[in-house]
């Protein structure tokens, strides 16, 4: 399936028939490659959302009512309908969200691992109390219905690491994707249809109207949102007035922080690439690095000839290395933001410029000279731009980096007995040595202060889809005697 030539066979979530689907009119999906509509996805109305939301309610209690075992052979079968579409996923990913298509392919694989991951953890009931008057359990419990805010950087990852989880606890789930990036979900929505049950998972189409009409219903008791922390706080406000529980994982501007004596030159290739995920749409990307005084040129330096190499183009080419950025608007503002930069006095070694010809293109970009109180330290630019800045002390750095309102993640590149010695000094949720980004299944990952609410992955983040119920039995003399 050629994702630019012709529109996607996706079906309309909830599918034809379903009260309301009538309603559903289509809005246009960019390829940011080529900055035009190369398909149209279907839009949820009001009484449509209803409808979708009212039978997530209605499948809570049979699907809450399995056995655990039954919910994890569900995620395999997820699994196994998530591998058997790579392909075809893949490009319809590529085609509205501009990455390379190897790493598109990627992220469907591991979105359907995630599924099987998943699937093995536990959520067994505990005992807490065992004595002569009384007998105590715990068992965790799903919510409910659980809202999925999923993000256009990797739509289809980061929703499954939040659809797993909450349908291994025993919730029901409606998915709202970005409405950049909506056609790889729709795809991913009739897929698990084939192998849920009816109003389990549903996807549904649509913007910021949307979004809070879905947070705010009353069928939904947990809303679990990834992006930026303008909307998690109104997410946040809105979940508030019914008491609903919110996860919220709001990106970062995380530094990357260079100790004195490392050798620059071995750690700038793995520093640009930790900037450049993704075309730099990564909250746990490098965003800032800072460096010893007397080695920071070099460094830069070293960052700037690993941009001007790098092969930025269209994500169905393979020599593509790095795709647009997924929108105009954040093209724009990743342009904006360096050209303040500049006009400040900065100046910038590689890249800088939006290319001429078509298409959401900004060239990687490193930037040195960046002035004191600049956006571009103190903000998530979210896009192929790292400023490389001089310190002349590790604890000045680490300074400048807790002065963030994000508490995401934070690197420390060098000796590693010296980066030990100072990792507790980051006010973060992840510090990492001698690498930046690393995330695993089995390894919970979230932040602190403006980077969110709550973590994800792992049995950490399984445990966030469930709440607490206790069982406390008196025993009877009888019953003791009897036990």
């Amino acid at each position: 399936m050629n994702a630019r030539a012709a529109e996607p066979e996706v079906g309309v979530m909830p599918p034809a028939g379903h009260p309301g689907a009538e309603r559903y009119g289509p809005t246009p999906v960019e390829n940011p490659a080529l900055g035009e509509v190369f398909t149209h996805a279907p839009g949820c109305t009001p009484q449509a959302l209803d409808a979708v939301l009212n039978d997530a309610a209605r499948a809570l209690p049979g699907w809450a009512a399995m056995s655990l075992d039954t919910r994890r052979e569900r995620l395999l079968a997820c699994h196994h309908v998530l591998l058997a579409a790579v392909d075809p996923m893949s490009e319809l990913l590529t085609g509205e969200q501009g990455k390379p298509l190897h790493r598109a392919r990627d992220e469907v694989r591991l979105a359907a691992d995630w599924f099987a991951e998943t699937a093995r953890l536990d959520l067994a009931p505990e005992r807490l109390v065992d004595e002569p008057g009384a007998r105590i359990g715990l068992e965790r419990v799903p919510h409910g219905v659980v809202a999925a805010i999923a993000p256009s950087n990797y739509p289809v990852l980061l929703a499954v690491c939040k659809i797993a989880p909450a349908l291994l606890a025993g919730n029901t789930v409606v998915l709202k994707p970005s409405p950049d990036t909506p056609m790889s979900s729709l795809m991913m929505g009739e897929l698990l249809g084939e192998v849920l049950p009816p109003g389990t998972f549903t996807v549904v189409g649509g913007g910021t109207e949307l979004g809070a009409r879905l947070t705010v219903h009353p069928a939904v008791r947990l809303v679990s949102f990834t992006g930026s922390v303008g909307t998690g706080r109104a997410i946040a406000r809105q979940a508030a007035a019914d008491l609903k529980r919110v996860v919220l994982e709001l990106g970062g501007n995380d530094a990357a922080i260079v100790l004195p004596g490392t050798d620059a030159a071995a750690v700038a290739a793995d520093l640009f690439a930790s900037a450049m995920t993704n075309s730099g749409q990564f909250c746990a990307a490098v965003k800032r690095v800072y460096a010893p005084r007397g080695q920071h040129r070099q460094l830069a330096e070293a960052m700037a000839e690993s941009a001007r190499s790098a092969v930025v183009g269209d994500g169905l080419d393979p020599a593509t290395e790095y795709g647009p950025l997924v929108s105009r608007a954040g093209r724009d503002r990743v342009a904006g933001m360096v050209e303040e930069a500049v006009r400040s006095g900065a100046q910038c070694l590689a890249g800088g410029h939006v290319p001429e010809g078509p298409g959401y293109f900004y060239p990687p970009t490193v930037v040195t000279g960046l002035p004191p109180g600049s956006r571009l330290e103190e903000e998530e630019q979210f896009g192929p731009v790292v400023p490389v800045i001089p310190y002349d002390d590790p604890a000045e750095a680490i300074g400048r980096a807790n002065a963030s309102p994000y508490g995401l993640g934070l690197s420390l590149w060098g000796d590693e007995d010296r980066a030990q010695a100072l990792a507790e000094l980051p006010q973060c949720g992840t510090v990492w040595l001698n690498t930046h980004g690393d995330l695993r299944h089995d390894v919970p990952f979230g932040g602190h202060r403006h980077s969110g609410i709550g973590v994800e992955y792992g049995h950490w983040g399984l445990l966030e889809y469930t709440q607490l119920k206790v069982h406390h039995i008196a025993l009877r003399q009888a019953d003791r005697e009897m036990s």
